[in-house]
């Protein structure tokens, strides 16, 4: 198929057309189109990571805290001969999703409609400080989060917004799945009057994500129709973007059996960890160049990068494709096509790959902390195994300081110090656990970071606000005229402990802070919510399992019945077997409200 490139005007005869034409015609005879890389994750070379902020307000927050820095790093991209920037506004859609409408909290708060601005501005400074303004296009960045009910509306004042700080094009990125209202959605970015290039997260296996996993399961050529649609709608360019290198192989080429749209291909070489950012280190500039010049090679008009690459690469890059044309080469087999037999070559390579989350971190065997059960402490529940899930799965603690409360052998307090925690403290009225807590923080090399103490919820004060609260405690009703067989009191309805830490939350979580806590079915869900009502708290379920009632919890069949007969306590029955269901909350101070 011959390549063509769809020229949307804007306003003839000004810049902003000049600017975007020159992009046309750079792909109209063959030239490479260079985009620029991460300017996120050179913020964060830059300036240091903030673990305060949530991944997609790095960028809105340095529009506003470090414009001079922003602008810097547009510059170093401009001075190594990009065509294109972007500007640092990604994570716009998504923070107007999460209701950051006013996204700075000052005397004056700021709309997000001049953070926008402010963000063309930056980028159209750097270009004119460079000497390369008519050169240089400004992408206006934003991701896939504005294809929403609520995005045709921020579409709609974006148009406002760039009345008089216009940028060149609309660049809509690391998109996924093309949904009914993906179209709509494109259509109203059209309407601006703006050219519109999309990147989508998608390898030859479907959608992908950040890390290489993958998402969906087969499509056939879903995805390939939606691309000659788009081509037709007036979409001016589509790239793939936000995955590994090694993931780009054979989708340029397969694309372009369904569009005549230019192409491009700008993956990362970083991604987010539970210990912060982490780059590929063994790919400079020159790796890079090499693997720009295979993408030209499978028929790349555009290049760039994502999350972790430098100017480094793409200088790299922009000398190695400068002589070259785009090809037609299509590869002969594509990772992990699983046809035909298993030559030993990919055999070593899938030994090396090892299962792993979407963090990259190994699953086989499961990365669990190293924990012994010292006697006359409780071991672990599935509850408490619950709750660990999330803890490790979300790396909940990062940076936090928290509280373990009823800390058992410790394993919450060692994940969460292994998660990144500046410090975590446990408290059990068990002398036995926190020796216990205290031996496994020393096990698994965390020590330094755990403390532990002997003390009773009831009579507790609490020496701080913490981050980060969680809490796996018991409760299992119990009749009070059976005898006394341990230190616990006597507990009617199962609720004594857990209510008595509801009430501990004013003062012991920090007014921003988070409590996990795991809540048994058999206790019911309607004393929990009036509880945290009136004392300014809301809780949403983040996980819960199914878990068959144990030697403890058969033994107090009777009065868990009793419970169930008075209350909106319940539990399953499946045949012989008492199923109960145990439910992870997520509790936080409501808006408005402080301590």
């Amino acid at each position: 198929m011959s390549t063509h490139l769809q020229v949307t005007s804007i306003q003839p005869g000004g810049q902003a057309e000049g600017r975007y034409e020159r992009l046309t015609r750079l792909i109209a005879t063959d030239r490479p189109v260079i985009m620029d890389g991460a300017t996120g994750t050179e913020l964060i070379r830059a300036t240091g990571e903030r673990p305060e902020l949530e991944e997609h307000l790095w960028g809105l927050t340095a529009i506003l805290e470090s414009p001079a820095t922003v602008k810097s790093v547009h510059r170093r991209y401009i001075d190594v001969g990009c065509d294109v920037i972007c500007t640092d506004t990604w994570g716009l859609a998504t923070a107007l999703r999460d209701g950051h409408g006013t996204l700075w909290d000052t005397a004056e708060p700021v709309h997000w409609m001049d953070v926008a601005r402010r963000g063309v501005r930056l980028a159209r400074e750097a270009g004119a400080d460079s000497g390369r303004a008519d050169q240089v296009a400004v992408a206006f960045s934003i991701n896939g989060d504005v294809d929403t009910p609520d995005g045709r509306e921020t579409i709609r004042l974006l148009a406002r917004a760039f009345e008089h700080d216009r940028p060149d094009l609309i660049l809509v990125e690391t998109l996924t799945l093309v949904r009914s209202s993906t179209y709509a959605t494109i259509e109203a970015l059209l309407d601006t009057g703006l050219p519109v290039w999309l990147s989508f997260r998608r390898c030859r296996h479907g959608v992908c994500g950040v890390y290489g996993e993958h998402w969906g399961g087969p499509e056939g050529d879903a995805f390939g129709r939606a691309a000659r649609r788009f081509e037709e709608m007036g979409v001016g360019a589509l790239a793939i973007n936000c995955l590994p290198p090694d993931h780009v192989t054979g989708m340029l080429a397969w694309l372009r059996d369904f569009t005549d749209l230019p192409l491009g291909v700008y993956p990362n070489l970083g991604y987010l960890s539970a210990a912060g950012w982490r780059y590929e280190a063994g790919v400079r500039g020159a790796e890079y160049a090499e693997l720009a010049l295979r993408w030209r090679e499978e028929g790349a008009q555009i290049v760039g990068g994502c999350c972790g690459v430098g100017p480094e690469q793409i200088a790299a890059a922009r000398a190695a494709l400068e002589p070259t044309k785009p090809g037609h080469a299509r590869p002969t087999a594509l990772p992990d096509e699983g046809v035909g037999p298993v030559s030993l070559d990919s055999r070593q390579r899938m030994a090396a790959r090892r299962w792993s989350d979407a963090r990259g971190r190994p699953m086989f065997p499961l990365d669990f902390p190293d924990i012994t059960v010292e006697p006359g402490v409780f071991a672990p529940t599935q509850g408490s195994f619950m709750v660990w899930k999330y803890l490790y799965q979300e790396a909940v603690g990062a940076h936090q300081r928290c509280l373990d409360i009823g800390c058992g052998t410790g394993v919450l307090s060692v994940q969460l110090a292994r998660n990144g925690a500046a410090h975590v403290h446990g408290i059990d009225i068990n002398s036995a656990a926190i020796k216990n807590t205290l031996t496994n923080a020393f096990r698994n090399g965390v020590a330094e970071r755990v403390s532990a103490a002997v003390q009773d919820l009831y009579p507790w004060v609490p020496e701080e606000r913490y981050d980060v609260i969680v809490a796996s405690l018991y409760q299992t009703p119990v009749d009070p005229f059976e005898p006394v067989v341990s230190h616990r009191p006597l507990d009617y309805w199962g609720r004594s402990l857990i209510d008595h830490l509801f009430r501990m939350l004013p003062e012991a979580l920090a007014d921003d802070g988070i409590a996990y806590v795991m809540q048994l079915s058999i206790i019911g869900e309607r004393r929990t919510t009036q509880l945290l009502e009136r004392l300014g708290y809301q809780a949403r379920v983040v996980d819960f399992g199914l878990f068959e009632f144990t030697e403890l919890f058969s033994d107090a069949r009777d009065q868990i019945a009793r419970v169930e007969e008075l209350s909106d306590a319940y539990h399953l029955k499946l045949g012989g077997t008492d199923v109960m269901a145990a439910y992870l909350l997520e509790i936080t101070r409501k808006e408005g409200r402080t301590a």
